[in-house]
Formats: C-alpha cells, sequence, structure tokens
C-alpha cells in the first residue's frame, strides 16, 4: 500500500481521560503537524452559552450564540491557545462548570451543524492530527488514519482528578467519576453523532499502558499509512 506523503488527517476518538488530547499533541509537535481538539470547539460554544445563562433547551438563544461566535487557535510555544470571541478561554473551558455542560451542548444539532463544516475546512489544506468524539465516523470518514482510544471509567476519572489537582480546580475522586459516567451516557447514546468506534479504526485500550507505550504503538500505526 503506497503511504500518503501530501495532506492528510490522522482521527484519534475517545472519551475524556483516555489520554487523546496528550497524544495528539506530542505527536503534532514532535512531527510538525497542525493539531486540532475539536473538543475545545465545543467548550468553546459551551462557555459562551453558560455565561450568557443559556440553557441546552433554548435551541432560539443558541442559534444567536453559534451565529456570531468565532473560534481560533494560536500557537505560543509548545502551547495551543484558544481564542473564542477574541479572548483567551483555553483555562476556563477546562473547568467542572463546563464538563458539566458540555456533552449537553455538543448533542444538539444545530451546534454540530456549525461545528462539523468548521472542522472539515480545518482539515482539508495541511497535515491534521484531528481528535475529538466522532472525527472518524463524522467528520473525516475517509481520514487516512483512525485511532479509538479506550479506558476504564475508574481509570479515566482518575486521570481526569489528578489532571485538575494541578490545575488547581477543587474536586472530588466521586464528583469527577460521576461526570465521566453522565458524560458516557450522553456521548454513547445521543441520536447526533453519537460516539462509537469507526468500523476501520484501530482500536487501543489504554487503562494499563502509559503515555509513552501509547504513543510509541499509535505512531507505529500512523507510519503503516503516511509519511510522518
Amino acid at each position: 500500500m503506497e503511504k500518503s506523503c501530501k495532506n492528510y488527517v490522522i482521527a484519534i476518538d475517545g472519551e475524556a481521560g483516555t489520554g487523546k488530547s496528550t497524544l495528539a499533541k506530542n505527536i503534532a509537535q514532535k512531527y510538525g503537524i497542525v493539531y486540532l481538539d475539536t473538543g475545545a470547539m465545543y467548550r468553546c460554544v459551551t462557555l459562551t452559552c453558560i455565561d450568557k445563562g443559556i440553557e441546552p433547551e433554548d435551541i432560539e438563544k443558541i442559534n444567536e450564540v453559534l451565529k456570531d461566535i468565532t473560534i481560533s487557535f494560536k500557537k505560543e510555544g509548545d502551547k495551543t491557545i484558544v481564542i473564542c470571541n477574541g479572548k483567551d478561554v483555553t483555562e476556563e473551558i477546562r473547568t467542572p462548570r463546563v464538563d458539566s455542560y458540555v456533552a449537553k451542548f455538543a448533542a444538539i444539532k444545530e451546534v454540530r451543524d456549525k461545528m462539523t463544516p468548521l472542522q472539515r475546512q480545518m482539515g482539508k489544506t495541511t497535515k491534521v492530527v484531528m481528535e475529538g468524539r466522532d472525527i472518524g465516523t463524522v467528520v473525516f470518514p475517509d481520514a487516512d488514519v483512525k485511532i479509538y482510544l479506550d479506558c476504564s471509567e475508574e481509570e479515566r476519572a482518575n486521570r481526569r482528578y489528578k489532571q485538575n489537582l494541578e490545575k488547581g480546580i477543587e474536586c472530588t475522586y466521586e464528583e469527577v467519576l460521576t461526570n465521566i459516567k453522565e458524560r458516557h451516557k450522553l456521548e454513547t447514546q445521543r441520536d447526533i453523532a453519537p460516539l462509537t468506534v469507526a468500523k476501520d479504526a484501530r482500536y487501543i485500550d489504554t487503562t494499563h499502558l502509559g503515555l509513552q507505550e501509547v504513543e510509541d504503538l499509535v505512531v507505529s500505526i500512523i507510519r503503516e499509512k503516511v509519511e510522518l
């Protein structure tokens, strides 16, 4: 099989806490590939709606937000800054209050109809590693490489809990685990673009694997299909 050496899309899907964000960032940084965190885009919508007091049921007001919202990514050294409506929201979109609502807003058809074309456009003109929930199934069903990362709920909660503590975010392990379970139910059972494993994706369970082990495995899979 001939490897692709021009523009290509590496799709990494999976739930929160499976390590896909760190993995995608590392691969992008090491190999000079554009990194796109699609989850951050949905978090920007969620944060904007929360700040305006808009509930997930109020589609009319959500459409008003979607009409004017601007989302962009900016590199600052090794860090990717998320800009929403002209404001740096990199840290704010990762807080528990956004965690609690993002799955609800991400399940709304109007929100996905707005975000999906933006994501496709970003992935058409360059080499990109894109991570999210439906990259290999909906956004880029013809992605050159598809990876699906999985992990036990308990280990995912443990990872997210430690991340929150490192960022100074107050929470308990039990609160994080409850949120993880609720998000799993919402994301796998929603009508629009539910979280699922693409038929041609390589499935990897990261529960008992270290970050470097996962990265080495994924890089070897990627090298089978594209030139890094």
